[in-house]
């Protein structure tokens, strides 16, 4: 069928088997001839397929509630919902969102981007429709790497003792975006190959009624039979222990298992646990045989071949920095390194190669890690938290409670420190700055280049008064020079690109080169900037600060990262408590609003943060009589 006519997946309801299962070849077909071009995560969605056809065909969506854990897998529902004509436009400036998106559609019932999220959501739905007297499904998909989430955990432990009517599938394709780790990973792996527990349970109930029973006492002693004999019979009895009622291994590209399954767990009463098995990328050759997690999720790429279109240049930053941390770790065996469920796109790989035993994946589990690592300083290690800066905000507490309350001397490597582009609103990385600031006794700082990374990754090691962060962007650096030598940078003093005698520019990272740019144009018109990299943003630079203020000179903050408690405000919050009235402070930055999906330089341009938004910021600022022409 014409995939893009798709409006509604009520058609479902009359297809036959055959019908669906031709059906999933062509949206697997389509969805490869799509992604090659926009790029996305297509692992995860070819390998929910039938899976996801199984659900529209058997619930009713959205009276129905199906809620996807991460959102990486959730293509297929909105092609199933009338989404397929927008596919052009996947993750696009003002296009289709890459993850559920209430506002798209009222088949999308959850917003979601970070992992583990599902099952408290359909918690909440659970306990809203029973308190309201309906009777809708509410059914939750979450993934064996979301299911290493605490609070995935903590949602279980709930949901088995309310004993809502409510069905969590869990998508077992036994790998995240990285390989999983753990103690469940072995559970689920068990279960995998111990056959049909439902039918292995269902058969040992008729062989214990067949026993004559002469009364309550020995009726008990046969139940107390039934539950011993599950464990000789069945491997792993976590989920039923738990209170759930647990259907499986299913198998997950088997549509007839899949519908049986799902009917069943439709009539169960209490909270179901179908056990669905997937093959990640399955019916696509270099997405099945993936081993690296390559194609989770990735760019454009050629069908035919399965290359992964890349463009040749500079190392990324989070190569930078792993490099230099390897560098780093032969001379000093208190470094060990941590991530959560990301060793590939931190590229803590690169340590693990070298150091396999001073690298520690804790699976997804942002807290475990934080508060593991305020451990490992206690004993005299240096940790070295790698995480996106989207995902430290999980381990919130652990940095306030365990890390900065305690001082311990713990490195936070903060990758895709600002905006990301096209994951969009879940994933920008602009906010950690407003989190971590106000902390006592952290310190953050962030490079303004490649080679500047390498000396603060080097800095941080070194440092031993305490918790430490260092920021960094996504993607490539500039391709500049690299020192062979490793230095120390200062803490808490800053550097002067520019002279100037105006108006001051104070501005770290990625918005350096802007700011420059904007200082040489404006040079033209008469106007004399001061460019100054502010690369310690906690400490500031006192010293630097009380001179700008006794000069009097108009200063302008740039920020990629939230305005509301940012680096400006620690500008303005300076001069006020250290008595420097009368000056001219602006600020630019992210404004007070979640930015959606699209290219880092179409956000840039959207908000403002750009070089002629600088200039004309700057000639608001100035006095007209110094504007000379």
């Amino acid at each position: 069928m014409d995939i893009k006519s798709i409006d509604e997946p009520k058609f479902l309801k009359n297809y036959s088997l055959k019908q669906l299962e031709t059906l999933a070849e062509d949206v697997r077909g389509f969805l490869v001839e799509k992604l090659s071009v926009t790029g996305g995560h297509l692992g995860p969605n070819l390998g929910v397929v039938e899976l996801t056809l199984a659900l529209h065909k058997e619930f009713n969506s959205p009276t129905d509630k199906i809620i996807w854990d991460v959102g990486h897998q959730a293509y297929v529902h909105k092609i199933l919902t009338g989404r397929a004509n927008r596919f052009d436009e996947l993750r696009q400036y003002k296009g289709l969102c890459g993850f559920p998106k209430r506002s798209e559609s009222e088949h999308d019932v959850w917003e979601t981007g970070h992992s583990s999220t599902s099952l408290s959501a359909a918690m909440g739905m659970a306990v809203a429709r029973d308190l309201k007297g309906t009777n809708e499904n509410i059914i939750a998909v979450i993934g064996d790497g979301a299911l290493t989430g605490g609070m995935a955990l903590e949602a279980l432990n709930h949901i088995g003792h309310e004993q809502k009517d409510l069905i969590v599938v869990l998508n077992d394709n036994e790998m995240s975006i990285a390989p999983n780790v753990g103690a469940l990973h072995n559970v689920l792996g068990r279960l995998r190959t111990a056959g049909k527990y439902q039918k292995a349970k269902d058969e040992l109930e008729q062989l214990l009624k067949k026993i004559p029973t002469f009364g309550g006492k020995i009726a008990a002693t046969a139940e107390r039979l039934k539950d011993s004999l599950k464990y000789l019979f069945v491997s792993g009895m976590f989920f039923e222990e738990m209170g759930f009622t647990y259907l499986g291994p299913v198998n997950g590209h088997d549509l007839e298992d899949l519908l049986e399954n799902i009917k069943y767990a439709k009539k169960t009463k209490g909270p179901v646990l179908i056990h669905v098995l997937t093959k990640k990328g399955k019916g696509y050759g270099p997405a099945e045989n993936d081993a690296l997690g390559t194609w989770h999720g990735l760019g454009p790429y050629k069908i035919e071949s399965g290359e992964v279109v890349k463009k040749p240049g500079p190392p990324s930053y989070s190569a930078v920095f792993a490099n230099t941390l390897v560098k780093t770790a032969k001379n000093d065996n208190r470094v060990v390194a941590i991530t959560a469920a990301m060793p590939g796109g931190t590229r803590l790989d690169i340590f693990a190669k070298e150091f396999p035993d001073r690298m520690i994946d804790v699976g997804i589990a942002e807290q475990h890690a934080t508060t593991m690592a305020g451990g490992l300083a206690t004993q005299g290690l240096k940790p070295v938290f790698a995480v996106y800066s989207t995902f430290l905000q999980r381990g919130y507490d652990q940095v306030v409670h365990d890390i900065c309350r305690q001082n311990l001397n713990v490195f936070f490597a903060i990758d895709r420190a600002g905006l990301v582009g096209a994951d969009g609103e879940t994933h920008q990385g602009v906010f950690d700055i407003s989190f971590l600031r106000h902390i006592p006794n952290m310190t953050i700082l962030s490079a303004k280049d490649e080679n500047e990374l390498q000396h603060l990754v080097y800095t941080a090691v070194q440092y031993n008064d305490g918790p430490i962060a260092v920021r960094y962007p996504r993607g490539n650096g500039y391709g500049i020079k690299m020192d062979e030598v490793l230095k120390e940078i200062p803490i808490g003093k800053w550097e002067v690109l520019r002279e100037g005698s105006d108006i001051t520019i104070l501005t770290f990272g990625t918005t350096i080169p802007m700011a420059e740019e904007a200082a040489e144009l404006l040079a033209k018109e008469g106007i004399s900037v001061k460019v100054i990299n502010a690369r310690s943003i906690k400490p500031v630079d006192s010293d630097m600060l009380l001179d700008l203020a006794k000069r009097k000179c108009p200063i302008l903050t740039i920020e990629e990262a939230t305005l509301q408690g940012g680096f400006g405000s620690a500008i303005i919050e300076f001069f006020h408590d250290n008595d420097c009235h009368g000056l001219i402070v602006d600020r630019m930055g992210i404004p007070d609003r979640f930015i959606e999906h699209g290219s880092v330089s179409e956000l840039m341009e959207e908000i403002g943060l750009t070089t002629k938004g600088v200039i004309n910021k700057v000639k608001h600022m100035l006095p007209r009589k110094q504007q000379r022409a």
